[in-house]
């Protein structure tokens, strides 16, 4: 007899709560199947449309190639890491100790991602400055945090400094900030990092710093890291992406910085989040990054793009707020003026 024939030939359909009930399809997936499907230009999703440097995939082929095929460390792959102390002790003036400050990640996603998890508990605040990067809430959601909300404030995407001090309570575990500002552009000056530090420094309040769009920053200005401010840097972690730096953002590698005490907490959930990065790539961003001369020739290869394209808006319906050391794009505003009507075809 077969057993098989006893079986329901359409099994029960299963029921269980969801972790994340408000969270659908993200609208990077939906924008980037309809560029592709209309043959658009694709403005809204973080990768370019030029490839990266051959010397970086010769790197990764020559890392594969000498055998660096299996297990890197928990943390990373020691050069790596010892790279990008000295890329951020270079441009900022911080000292990360490689060994228990620095951890390399899959992609930056997963390092704010594991921030979160690792010092949010439930019932715990997190104030997030809208508008914000998508995975920034669903990761509070999952911690049990409190998303607290603070606008910019129009037109110039203004940081309400006010409102951000008035929003900690002793509640507040952690504050998200974001610098070039995804989507708006806003650049934090330092005056900006000076306030930030005078309203946290009697608080315990943790802070998650998403500067994956460092080098995108024109016109001359610096890019103004958390790691700069040492009583900021202190209580900070750090995330930055080499998928965006270098336009490989296929390859999903990022990475924290943030002290040894802040540090260990977040290794103990990377652990068993993704354990580690893959090793070639590792190895090979190792050996670029001897380098320093492809990235510290980002701002200006951007900026070029980025006055190309407002060049090309400047005849058009589409009024730009001017692109000084506080926004980093020629950020478009005023959608009433291309799209009177919330029902034209023509928006």
């Amino acid at each position: 007899m077969n057993a098989s024939h006893d079986l329901p030939q359409t099994p029960p359909e299963l029921s269980f709560p969801s972790r994340l009930p408000n969270v659908g399809t993200t609208i990077f997936t939906v924008t980037s199947a309809l560029a592709a499907q209309k043959g658009a230009v694709n403005l809204g999703q973080g990768f370019p449309d030029f490839d990266c440097d051959t010397r970086i995939v010769d790197a990764v082929a020559d890392a594969m190639r000498a055998g660096h095929n299996q297990y890197p460390p928990m943390a990373g792959a020691a050069p790596l890491r010892q790279a990008i102390a000295r890329k951020i002790e270079a441009m900022y003036g911080r000292a990360y100790d490689a060994d228990r400050e620095i951890t390399v990640t899959a992609g930056a996603t997963q390092a704010l991602l594991t921030a979160v998890l690792c010092c949010v508990h439930p019932s715990d605040e997190v104030i997030v400055i809208e508008p914000t990067y998508d995975s920034y809430l669903p990761a509070i959601e999952m911690a049990g945090g409190k998303p607290v909300f603070v606008p910019l404030e129009a037109p110039d995407y203004a940081l309400p400094f006010d409102k951000i001090a008035a929003a900690i309570t002793p509640k507040t575990r952690l504050l998200m900030i974001n610098t070039p500002h995804n989507p708006t552009g806003r650049v934090w000056r330092a005056e900006d990092m000076k306030k930030l530090a005078d309203i946290v420094r009697d608080t315990n309040v943790l802070i998650l710093s998403d500067e994956v769009y460092e080098h995108m920053v024109y016109d001359g200005a610096p890019h103004e890291s958390v790691s700069r401010y040492p009583e900021l840097a202190a209580r900070s972690f750090v995330v930055s992406s080499f998928g965006k730096t270098f336009h490989v953002t296929g390859w999903k590698i990022g990475y924290v910085a943030a002290p040894a005490a802040l540090t260990a907490e977040f290794r103990k959930v990377h652990q068993f989040n993704v354990f580690t990065v893959n090793t070639p790539m590792q190895i090979g961003l190792a050996h670029f990054l001897d380098d320093p001369k492809p990235y510290l020739e980002l701002p200006a290869f951007y900026q070029k793009k980025r006055d190309f394209f407002r060049d090309g808006l400047a005849n058009t319906r589409f009024s730009l707020l001017p692109a000084t050391a506080r926004i980093s794009s020629a950020s478009i505003t005023r959608k009433s003026a291309i799209c009177p009507k919330p029902n034209s075809r023509s928006g």
